[in-house]
């Protein structure tokens, strides 16, 4: 269980709940209370008491159970007082984050067999001053964010050296509970987009031996469970987009603030919004393709073996064309008939032989010059 209060540009952490519940707690900022499934099933109680005082409300049932499932596809949900957000990131195993590098291939082995793409479910509540997020137990996206959202408010207050890349800039302080859950949806995204360079290395690997005429492509069991796996990332990417863009709907129907400055957060977390949904895009459009470059790979494989099959059946058509007429001038001379021609000349054997030679070279010509025949590469 982390708890963060959030104001202007300090960031602090607190340790227990009941401190938030108290009155004045949080009379400015808001906060951000990140729980693993069990904490927030052991501490559902709590939670609510500080729900209900700092914004006066508190979660329905429905939305416990959902934020508890451990198996909920990403939706949106919503009520007048708060939303909710339920987004999937890639799973972790063994309490380590996924790796996304690609391993290194074992000689001619084949790259190995591609990982079913496992995810689990991060729940998010937005109030108006409270972002509650319910995590699996390995909390690896929650202690990521934090420490970006620690580091970001130390450089605020001078106590850390002046980032020289420009892209710190973008880690500034969330402003609103909503900018903060994009920003932690962000970061989940950012792990499906580093994910499409071992897919791309592996499917490449494997079109290489698929069209390659001279590998014995044996690894089918690994293809297709590969393109299983790349069919279950479409369906997740394309609930994740789904979600983002109902909230992107739901945000649109809502009335425009007055104040300038509310106006401009609405703003930003529109933006924000789009820019999430667009990397969603990028994630759905990359896995898409990848799905049609394994089929067009394995549609090239049996074009290259039915057109290598073809070019075997020919040279062997070719060359039993050619020993046609010399069968036929040996089965010929093996007739048991007293007279035959060149039968009883010392030369005649090597007549016979002379012309068979010279039909097979005059054959193999032609049937060369008619490109029945060719040199392979």
């Amino acid at each position: 269980m982390r708890i963060f209060k959030i104001d202007g540009a300090r960031v602090t952490e607190h340790d227990a709940l009941a401190s938030m519940a108290a009155p004045g707690a949080c009379e400015r900022g808001y906060l951000w209370l990140s729980l693993t499934r069990d904490e927030f099933r052991a501490s559902l109680r709590e939670v609510q008491d500080v729900v209900q005082a700092v914004c006066n409300t508190h979660l329905v049932d429905l939305h416990v159970s959902d934020l508890l499932n451990d198996q909920l596809p990403s939706r949106f949900d919503y009520t007048s007082q708060y939303d909710l957000l339920v987004f999937r990131r890639l799973a972790t195993s063994n309490g380590k984050p996924a790796s996304t590098e690609a391993e290194p291939f074992a000689g001619k082995s084949g790259p190995p067999v591609l990982r079913r793409v496992d995810t689990r479910p991060v729940g998010f509540a937005v109030f108006e001053r409270v972002l509650l997020s319910v995590h699996p137990e390995d909390g690896a996206v929650r202690d990521a964010f934090a420490s970006k959202l620690l580091a970001a408010a130390s450089d605020r207050d001078g106590t850390a050296a002046p980032a020289l890349d420009v892209r710190a800039v973008s880690a500034r302080i969330p402003a609103s509970p909503a900018d903060l859950m994009l920003r932690v949806i962000n970061h989940i995204v950012d792990a499906y987009l580093d994910l499409r360079r071992e897919l791309t290395r592996q499917l490449d690997h494997w079109q290489s031996e698929l069209i390659d005429p001279k590998s014995r492509f044996t690894n089918w069991s690994a293809l297709m469970e590969a393109r299983q796996s790349l069919h279950h990332l479409d369906e997740i990417c394309e609930d994740q987009r789904a979600c983002i863009q109902d909230w992107i709907d739901a945000l649109e129907t809502q009335a425009a603030p007055a104040m300038a400055a509310a106006l401009r957060e609405h703003e930003l977390v529109m933006i924000r919004s789009r820019d999430v949904l667009e990397h969603i895009e990028r994630v759905v459009h990359h896995v898409r393709r990848l799905e049609q470059n394994a089929e067009t790979a394995v549609q090239m494989h049996f074009s290259v073996q039915s057109h290598r099959a073809n070019d075997i059946m020919r040279v062997l058509t070719v060359l039993t064309a050619v020993f046609l007429p010399l069968n036929l001038i040996a089965g010929i001379f093996g007739m048991n008939f007293e007279f035959l021609p060149l039968i009883h000349k010392a030369d005649g054997f090597w007549i016979a032989m002379g012309s068979m030679g010279a039909i097979a070279v005059a054959l193999v010509v032609i049937f060369w010059r008619k490109r029945y025949l060719a040199r392979t590469r």
